[in-house]
């Protein structure tokens, strides 16, 4: 009997052990996984020649270069940390072709995982940036109105999202898709901002993503593949939406013309690419978000090339 006994003892320690481990590992795959789904999910960059056709100034070129520095990413956390610089420019169709107010951003975000299960993927992330233009002159000319020439531009703001997704199941000769959503919050006035600003900037304002990719297998004649797929993210449909519910001077909360900023982009990228897509985006400004501009609103079409951390791996047939 106390053999029995000691017997089903140890049978429970090893099952409970055994149990443990592949919670562990489980775990620590997670971990490993979101920390790509986090850099998947960040924006791209972009460059557009003529710059967005329908904005009040006329351009040559404008750029978008933004990257994630992962700073801790490890399969031992289910927090991560980023550094996450993004900076803007457009340059003027002028005979200095000058870019005047350039617009940097520079942020730090901490992820936290909620699942285990990055097919369903749940995370939230709480970013602290600061934007500014680099320029130190009045942000009013002597008119009162405001300076958009050299004008100084300063903001710093939180915002808390909550991002999940899901991926279909690759099938054997087909493609497989992911839907990703970011619900958020944005606010500035917890931080210094240069006063111009309350002339009528959206301090607050609800924050609405979402993305739809197509993944495919490609390369599928080359003669060293043997037993392993190619794949790569071939297109991505983003829309983009953003709304400012603080107070505006004259503007009520119903001003969709000020208050709405909305953007929908396609990107398409040939087997021949690796990390790249060809752009065209449509939008709306209610607010231009490069900094001094914050007073103009305009629809705009933007066409040329963009880039991010694209799925583009190996996959065994098995898997």
């Amino acid at each position: 009997m106390t053999k029995t006994f000691f017997t089903l003892l140890i049978c429970l320690f090893q099952l409970s052990s055994f149990a443990q481990d592949t919670v562990t590992v489980k775990r620590e795959f997670a971990n490993k996984a979101y920390v790509s789904l986090y850099k998947e999910n960040a924006d791209l960059s972009y460059i557009a020649p003529g710059g967005e056709f329908g904005a009040p100034s006329k351009y040559v070129i404008s750029g978008r270069l933004t990257t994630v520095f992962m700073l801790l990413g490890s399969y031992k956390s289910p927090i991560a940390l980023a550094l996450i610089p993004d900076f803007t420019v457009r340059v003027r169709n002028e005979f200095s072709a000058a870019v005047r107010t350039p617009s940097y951003r520079l942020g730090g975000v901490v992820y936290a995982r909620l699942n285990t299960d990055p097919q369903n993927y749940q995370y939230v992330e709480l970013t602290f940036t600061h934007h500014s233009n680099g320029q130190d002159a009045s942000p009013y000319n002597t008119n009162g109105t405001i300076n958009t020439r050299n004008g100084n531009f300063n903001a710093n703001n939180l915002a808390l999202s909550y991002r999940f997704g899901n991926f279909t199941m690759p099938g054997i000769d087909v493609g497989y898709y992911s839907f990703n959503h970011r619900v958020g919050l944005q606010w500035y006035k917890f931080f210094r901002y240069e006063p111009a600003l309350n002339e009528g900037f959206g301090f607050t304002r609800l924050l609405y993503n979402f993305s739809w990719r197509k993944y495919d297998e490609i390369e599928k004649r080359r003669q060293d593949k043997n037993q392993v797929k190619a794949e790569k993210e071939t297109w991505r449909l983003n829309t983009e939406f953003s709304y400012a519910i603080n107070k505006i001077p004259a503007k009520n909360l119903a001003n969709i013309q000020k208050r709405l900023n909305a953007e929908i982009n396609f990107n398409y990228s040939f087997p021949f690419m690796h990390n790249i897509f060809l752009m065209a985006a449509v939008g709306y400004y209610g607010e231009d978000n490069y900094n001094i501009y914050f007073q103009d609103h305009y629809g705009y079409v933007r066409l040329g090339l963009s880039s991010g951390f694209l799925r583009n791996r190996s996959r065994h047939y098995e898997n």
